[in-house]
């Protein structure tokens, strides 16, 4: 397996068989060792949806010959030692494709149309409650021969998060995939744009003044966010909110997972119009979500939703943030960036977007992501697994939820010769009531929810919500002047 280096986005590696010497047994890494705490077993669970009937043995042949020759799909857990001196490597193991294989038997009489959503979000929520069986590699795929509103069947992979982080992860699960239009070729993705631009006709005193005061502004904001980084580890909270979970006690619990299918061009529709990247797009739209689920919630208790609400989310692999120099190779390689999220209702729903983007461009121009990995690695290897779990779970328990972004292929594809419709993939085990992640593929961007349905027992509505959000925000746009629409400069005052 050779794994190219990428920047920002999953690169697709070409999986192929070379002789090589490996070692029978490899330490986990400090990072992986994290994710199998207590405190943050992570799991990343990813719903497949697929246009034609599952045809299980050529997905279990396709797996053969790709899955399975990756190191870390071939290796199983193994554990020695005790609690003060315990000991965890990987291991060289023979792989039965067909023991990772679930193909449940679904009657389908009963089940139909939304029927089989619930079903297949209840499945999915079950699978939350069960671990992967340590005496094999720490994956499985389930093939589910179930027709919903939105795919003819469904795919579900299910990957224990110590093998890799969500980019490393994307760019294995595209290397098994195929162009519909093409199955000999790999997958495209979007080229990303420079975002330097602007004219070389200024003075050369210009330039150097604007370095100097681009180094002092990164060095300032570098150093800001390091101190709310800490506080928020020590005693800074977020405003207990309907979506902010508790959980100072055990994290072993049911989580409901569901997703929602919109357009990819309205985004880009509004990043253009904006002058905007899609990510402020989603933050923007997320923020005016969130905002509306928050009035709904509070109004059911019949409590006014107070101001200056403190909502905070823990962003990860959020590409156009660490694309800066942000070599990936196979691991986790995880930075943390704390994100303000603006709770309030604005009479023009754009102010969103251009708060949104107000904060992100300061957070662009920030070393956050690269000093919480930093920091995180240190502790890790100074104060060992258990100190640094705590203080990471501390930290994220303070914040509402966890937020990640991920590109996807711009045409269609085949997962071992069945076209996919959609892809969406999440995370649980770590301690937010709340994570959304957004994966685009095609014309498509699909909006994944995590929650604790102890906290958030109406998690469709909240993507009724982020939807008709964009639908607004979409509206006011198109209802706009030609005039240009200032982007930059401090937020303007919302009710």
């Amino acid at each position: 397996m050779e794994i190219r280096k990428r920047r920002g986005r999953p690169h697709i590696p070409e999986i192929r068989v070379e002789k090589k010497e490996e070692e029978e047994e490899q330490p986990l890494s400090p990072a992986a060792r994290l994710f199998h705490a207590p405190e943050f077993n992570c799991n990343i669970i990813s719903v497949v949806g697929l246009k034609s009937k599952i045809k299980p043995a050529v997905i279990i042949d396709g797996i053969k010959q790709t899955l399975i020759r990756h190191p870390r799909f071939s290796c199983k857990l193994v554990e020695s030692g005790n609690n003060q001196r315990r000991e965890q490597k990987w291991v060289q193991t023979k792989v039965v494709a067909e023991d990772h294989v679930v193909i449940p038997k679904i009657d389908m009489h009963n089940i139909e149309n939304a029927n089989a959503d619930a079903f297949l979000d209840s499945y999915v929520s079950d699978l939350t409650t069960i671990p992967l069986d340590t005496s094999k590699p720490l994956w499985e795929v389930h093939l589910l021969d179930l027709r919903t509103s939105d795919a003819e069947n469904v795919a579900i992979l299910k990957i224990h998060h110590s093998v890799g982080d969500g980019m490393s992860l994307m760019s294995l699960v595209l290397a098994c995939t195929r162009k519909t239009s093409n199955p000999d070729e790999l997958p495209s993705l979007p080229n990303q744009k420079s975002s330097l631009s602007g004219s070389r006709s200024y003075s050369r005193l210009f330039w150097l003044v604007m370095a100097l005061w681009s180094v002092a502004m990164l060095v300032l904001n570098t150093v800001c966010d390091a101190l709310e980084f800490i506080a928020t580890a020590m005693f800074l909270k977020d405003t207990e909110t309907p979506i902010k979970g508790n959980f100072r006690l055990s994290t072993s619990k049911r989580m409901c997972c569901v997703h929602r299918t919109v357009s990819f061009d309205d985004l880009k529709l509004i990043k253009n119009a904006m002058q905007m990247t899609v990510n402020d797009v989603i933050l923007g739209v997320s923020q005016a979500g969130l905002s509306q689920y928050l009035k709904r919630r509070y109004g059911e208790q019949e409590e006014p939703m107070p101001k200056g609400i403190r909502l905070r989310a823990a962003l990860l692999d959020l590409a156009d943030i660490m694309e800066n120099g942000s070599n990936c190779t196979w691991g986790n390689w995880i930075g943390y960036i704390i994100f303000p999220f603006s709770i309030s209702l604005c009479d023009d729903p754009l102010e969103h977007l251009r708060r949104a983007k107000f904060i992100i461009d300061r957070k662009k121009n920030s070393f956050e992501a690269l000093l919480t990995f930093i920091v995180g690695n240190f502790i890790l290897k100074s104060f060992g697994v258990q100190r640094a779990a705590n203080i990471l779970k501390r930290a994220l328990s303070n914040t509402t939820m966890s937020f990640s972004n991920m590109v996807g292929p711009i045409e269609e594809i085949s997962f071992y010769g069945h076209p996919v419709t959609y892809m969406a993939p999440s995370v649980y085990g770590h301690p937010h009531a709340l994570t959304m992640h957004f994966q685009s593929y095609m014309n498509k961007m699909t909006v994944s929810l995590t929650v604790d349905p102890t906290v958030i027992s109406d998690p469709h509505r909240l993507c009724d919500d982020w939807e008709e959000s964009l639908r607004s925000i979409k509206a006011a746009k198109i209802s706009l002047s030609a005039s240009p629409v200032p982007q930059t400069g401090v937020p303007g005052v919302c009710h």
